[in-house]
């Protein structure tokens, strides 16, 4: 693995990353953990972006479904004087 140094880290900034390290992580891993979560690399990141409503599926009744279809038809209906 490759190490890097940082410069010039503002105080405010090492301030609030070193409060997440007290949480359980060293301060290298809370970096390496910030940065994987900016760069949508972090798998932890990932589950949050497209897991968050699993436990919806198949929720519904078939009346539930049909109101929320016809709801969303009429959203979907263009109004000819929005386009002129």
């Amino acid at each position: 693995m490759k190490a890097i140094t940082l410069r010039n880290i503002p105080a405010d900034l090492s301030r609030r990353i070193e409060r997440r390290a007290k949480k359980g992580l060293s301060l290298n891993r809370t970096v390496i953990q910030i940065l994987d979560e900016a760069l949508g690399t972090s798998t932890k990141r990932a589950a949050k972006l497209h897991h968050d409503l699993d436990h919806l599926a198949g929720s519904w009744s078939e009346n539930e479904a049909r109101e929320f279809e016809a709801d969303l038809a009429a959203q979907r209906k263009i109004d000819p004087e929005l386009w002129q």
